[in-house]
């Protein structure tokens, strides 16, 4: 069965892949979304790297924070392993690299034959670490043949993916069968996993490592003290990880507030910074990028940040953060971020990404969820004429974190058995 399932993988990723490009280019043309090099991602021109230890893939930047702490904290367990971070986005690859926690880093493979056994000669791994729902069939049957085990870790699976994995567990079960070990986010993920064909001894549950995780870097103090010379003592509303048609709605109850803070404006994919910003000069507002400070402009009432890894760093200088993704169907983003600052957090309804996270917060009233323009404005309006509640909403969430700490230990400690 997983020789067949295996066969009717490839044949379908060989039939898509050529039908897909065209739109692929077209679309990256279109936004100006930057890809790895598609010749790394084939797996040639792969440069030297230390061979033997532990590769851990994470996909784009959300899982890349996670792949950082998993790395600091094998780093200081076992520091004579080599470690390798892979991933496969530009903006994934660009974080990792400033990251500076492996070893070396690199684009993850396209999930076909031929690539995978270049990446895998090159690399030699002892362990492959898959961050959260990254399960490739063709590298996962690849490190099965060539006796490589495979743990998955912070792994999820969301309210909305399950009900499609299930409809192809036939499918899915042979070729889940080369996973070593899963390690869940929480009871319900673990059981999902198993109801996927993930046999039960092989799953365990060790936590979140999102909730621990620090900003990538320090928010350096010049560009600190430059925005806040730019707030002039305003409050600051940091509005992260923005989707397409999200910075509209923000922008429309920003305006709306009776004293306008200081807005910081972090649409989740860098290359969108020049889009948001004529936006912001469509409306009348003097904004601009962040890319120029600290030197540039002597005023602005609306930041852009254009740059990778810095909002999590930059939500310490918010008086209320809005976590985007959420006023728009697209899963909603990481609101541990601006909770690590005790900062009070307002996202949509549309949160399905961070669920588990989400029902935690609400539950110990550590976030507030909106519907729509009206009630962002309305919550906004709330939170800073009232900071005492805020600044209780902004300690709740900080309460929760320190609840759920101590998922990246558990998850290294359960690695450390693969390891030399």
């Amino acid at each position: 069965m997983r020789g067949f399932s295996l066969l009717l993988y490839r044949l379908v990723l060989h039939l898509a892949l050529p039908l897909a490009a065209p739109f692929l280019w077209v679309a990256d043309r279109r936004t100006g979304k930057r890809r790895p090099p598609l010749r790394m991602r084939l797996g040639l021109g792969l440069p030297p790297v230390p061979q033997g230890g532990v590769l851990v893939h994470a996909v784009s930047v959300g899982e890349v924070t996670v792949a950082r702490a998993l790395l600091s904290e094998l780093r200081r367990r076992a520091p004579q392993v080599p470690l390798l971070l892979s991933a496969t986005t530009a903006t994934g690859l660009e974080l990792a690299s400033g990251a500076q926690v492996a070893d070396a880093t690199l684009p993850f493979p396209l999930d076909l034959p031929a690539p995978t056994r270049r990446f895998l000669a090159a690399t030699q791994p002892r362990l492959l670490v898959l961050v959260e729902t990254e399960l490739w069939p063709e590298m996962l049957a690849a490190c099965s043949e060539a006796g490589i085990p495979v743990v998955l870790v912070n792994a999820r699976i969301s309210d909305r993916s399950f009900p499609r994995y299930q409809l192809f567990a036939p499918l899915l079960r042979p070729l889940l069968a080369p996973l070593t070990l899963a390690l869940a986010q929480t009871e319900g993920d673990a059981a999902r996993l198993v109801a996927l064909g993930v046999p039960q001894e092989k799953v365990r549950v060790t936590g979140n490592i999102k909730f621990d995780v620090k900003p990538a870097r320090p928010l350096a103090e010049d560009l600190k003290a430059r925005l806040c010379q730019l707030a002039s003592g305003r409050a600051v509303l940091v509005a992260g990880s923005t989707m397409p048609g999200e910075e509209k709605q923000v922008l429309s109850a920003w305006m709306k507030l009776p004293d306008r803070p200081f807005l910081i404006l972090a649409p989740r994919h860098p290359e969108r910074a020049q889009e948001v910003l004529e936006l912001c000069r469509q409306l009348g507002l003097a904004a601009v990028r962040r890319s120029p400070l600290p030197a540039a402009h002597a005023t602005a009432d609306v930041v852009v940040l254009d740059t990778v890894g810095e909002l999590a760093a930059l939500y310490q200088l918010a008086t209320v953060a809005f976590v985007g993704g959420s006023l728009v169907p697209t899963g909603g983003h990481n609101p541990i971020e601006p909770a690590r600052f005790a900062v009070p957090v307002v996202s949509g309804p549309h949160v399905r990404n961070f669920a588990a996270v989400y029902r935690e917060l609400e539950v110990h009233g550590g976030v507030k969820l909106v519907h729509n323009v009206r009630e962002l404005q309305e919550t906004l309006a709330h939170l800073l004429v009232h900071p005492q509640q805020a600044q209780a909403l902004g300690q709740n969430a900080q309460a929760v974190l320190a609840k759920h700490a101590g998922a990246t230990a558990k998850t290294v400690e359960a690695l450390l058995p693969f390891l030399p």
